[in-house]
């Protein structure tokens, strides 16, 4: 095994919402990827998780990834800029500085696993005005990945992530289902077996009548939009006061 330390950069998707522990704590793939990492190098493989839900690009930027370089790893993953595309204010030009930040998170000589995002616009309204902007984010991964070398995961082109049962009910995060998914490719692109039925796809739901869809997207709004939308307008983050999960390198225990 190449990799005896592994630390995950980024936001909610790497922090693990929406894949719940029975404490109500998040796994998500990271974890699921480090637990596997573990099995093959032994109890002396180090873990850490710096993700911390609701941070834009530049705090990524600016709070995790110094953290991680420090920390000398084996292997780090990257993962920023799904929020930003969500925002009025999003500035194009950020996808410039995925290139330095790649270099940095390169300097000690790490690994570093990079992802194209999915396509989930499907499920969201303004695709209009995102899925362009998310275009541009993953078309400047993928050049950022060949020029330094790094581990592209492209989730972009798999289009079992166009599958609802893959995303959780706010239809922004994956669920354990998407997440398994996510972390048997991750694996995969490392050259690490997995777990098969990570995957594997759920049963499609039957198609629901049109007016039950339409009270599913009036609850949906109330519940995830409508917050979502009042943070924007106050300022707040969903992540205003959480901390990371796992900020120091350390086992992997159960």
């Amino acid at each position: 095994m190449r990799w005896r330390s592994f630390v995950a950069v980024g936001d909610s998707f790497t922090e693990g919402m929406d894949d719940a522990y029975p404490d109500g704590s998040y796994r998500g793939w990271a974890d699921l990827v480090a637990t596997r990492l573990a099995a093959e190098a032994g109890p002396d493989f180090g873990y850490a998780n710096l993700a911390i839900r609701g941070r834009l690009f530049p705090s990524v930027v600016a709070e995790q990834v110094p953290a991680a370089v420090a920390m000398k790893p084996d292997l780090i993953s990257f993962a920023a800029g799904g929020n930003d595309v969500l925002r009025r204010s999003f500035d194009p030009a950020l996808v410039s500085r995925f290139d330095e930040v790649v270099r940095q998170l390169r300097s000690g000589g790490a690994d570093v696993i990079l992802f194209r995002f999915a396509d989930v616009m499907a499920r969201l309204p303004g695709q209009r005005l995102v899925a362009p902007r998310i275009a541009l984010l993953n078309r400047s991964v993928g050049e950022t990945a060949e020029r330094h070398g790094g581990i592209l995961v492209d989730l972009y082109a798999d289009d079992t992530f166009l599958h609802p049962m893959l995303w959780s009910t706010d239809r922004l995060h994956l669920s354990a289902a998407g997440h398994r998914r996510v972390a048997a490719q991750v694996l995969t692109a490392l050259g690490v077996g997995c777990d098969e039925e990570w995957l594997m796809v759920p049963e499609r739901p039957a198609p629901t009548p049109w007016l039950a869809a339409r009270a599913a997207d009036l609850r949906w709004a109330g519940g995830h939009l409508a917050p979502w939308i009042k943070r924007r307008l106050t300022g707040r983050s969903s992540g205003d006061t959480v901390t990371a999960k796992r900020p120091l390198l350390g086992p992997i225990t159960d």
